[in-house]
């Protein structure tokens, strides 16, 4: 699985008119700003292509500190880690680490600052489990199934050998992660500072995306949920190749809709913080619909999941991010099936063919 949260398929949008921007330029990587009393925002830089960032939070909690994400599991972030608990955090110690989902930007370091203040990692049962799975591949060769997976949607051989031999790479970018966690589901309510923060639960991006909102401040950490920039990517993987995560991507915005007031301020993992959810998640929800609308007709003709990149992306396809275009692109296919709108079938390579009903 990718580490980039940037979907292929949504140019970025710096300056919508839409949203209210906290402030018009980000920290520098390692600089921590005071968004409310009490409530931390560290930018942290990462060592990709057309992400090179992410926001992780810390949080008073009355004579110590609660840490939301974590960064990938590097040299860099440890860094800059120590140096948020020596100066800014005064020498008071984390109480809890709460991970929003798997991804090593946010999961990489859980296990590191666990072990370091001996204290729980929260995160849901769906991201904490997939999180140990992948993690369990490190060095593993790739499974006959993942390469079935790829070999269906169109790869021809010199990409096939190219995933295989970046397969298990996951655990690389993570500190071990601790053995036993603290569930939290949707619905829950975890007590921070004498306020109350509900957990929000989203799927798409991942499979049980934590968002914490807290009613009495109007401030919701959304992870990946909800980004003012992008769009978060969402694919289908080889470990779930019938899953239909883009509907479940839709619902959830639909979701956020009702939970979060218009005014609430987000603080995303990517980006800078804002207000303006309800536009920005129904300019999400149109661009994903628009987006089925034109795979639909363009496959009146049959095709490959590796022939519908044009109609989908309008960024030029290359071997750094054909995992995620291949994963999109079958997440809007499957999308399709699911609606009834699409059909499949096997051709003599043993690929799969789809063709719009």
């Amino acid at each position: 699985m990718s580490i980039t949260d940037q979907a292929l398929s949504q140019p970025r949008d710096t300056s919508s008119p839409l949203l209210k921007f906290i402030q018009d330029a980000p920290p520098l990587p390692g600089e921590v700003t005071n968004i409310v009393d009490g409530i931390f925002w560290l930018r942290m830089s990462l060592p990709m292509k057309g992400l090179d960032h992410i926001n992780l939070w810390f949080l008073r909690d009355k004579d110590s500190w609660v840490v939301i994400d974590t960064g990938i599991g590097s040299r860099e972030a440890k860094s800059h880690w120590q140096k948020v608990f020596d100066d800014d955090m005064a020498g008071r110690p984390v109480n809890r680490v709460i991970v929003t989902h798997l991804h090593p930007d946010h999961s990489g370091l859980a296990g590191w600052i666990c072990r370091k203040f001996g204290v729980p990692l929260l995160m849901t049962r769906g991201e904490y489990f997939l999180c140990r799975l992948m993690a369990g591949d490190t060095g593993e060769p790739a499974p006959p199934a993942s390469i079935e997976f790829y070999e269906r949607a169109g790869f021809n051989d010199e990409q096939l050998e190219l995933y295989k031999a970046r397969f298990g790479g996951f655990g690389k970018a993570i500190s071990k992660i601790p053995h036993g966690y603290q569930r939290m589901q949707d619905g829950d309510t975890l007590e921070i500072d004498g306020r109350e923060w509900m957990v929000v639960v989203g799927s798409g991006h991942s499979p049980e995306h934590a968002c914490l909102w807290c009613p009495e401040l109007n401030i919701c950490m959304t992870g990946d949920q909800l980004l003012p920039n992008i769009s978060s990517n969402v694919s289908v993987w080889p470990t779930e190749p019938e899953a239909n995560p883009l509907e479940e991507w839709i619902a959830s915005c639909h979701k956020l809709k009702t939970v979060l007031p218009a005014d609430t301020l987000i603080c995303p993992a990517h980006g800078i913080p804002f207000t303006g959810a309800h536009r920005r998640l129904d300019k999400l929800i149109y661009h994903h619909e628009r987006a089925l609308d034109r795979l639909h007709g363009y496959c009146k003709e049959p095709k490959l999941a590796t022939e519908v990149y044009s109609v989908l992306f309008r960024r030029e396809i290359t071997d750094g991010n054909r995992l995620m275009a291949v994963g999109e692109s079958i997440a809007h296919l499957n999308c399709l099936l699911g609606r009834g709108l699409m059909k499949r079938r096997v051709n003599d390579a043993g690929q799969y063919i789809y063709e719009s009903v």
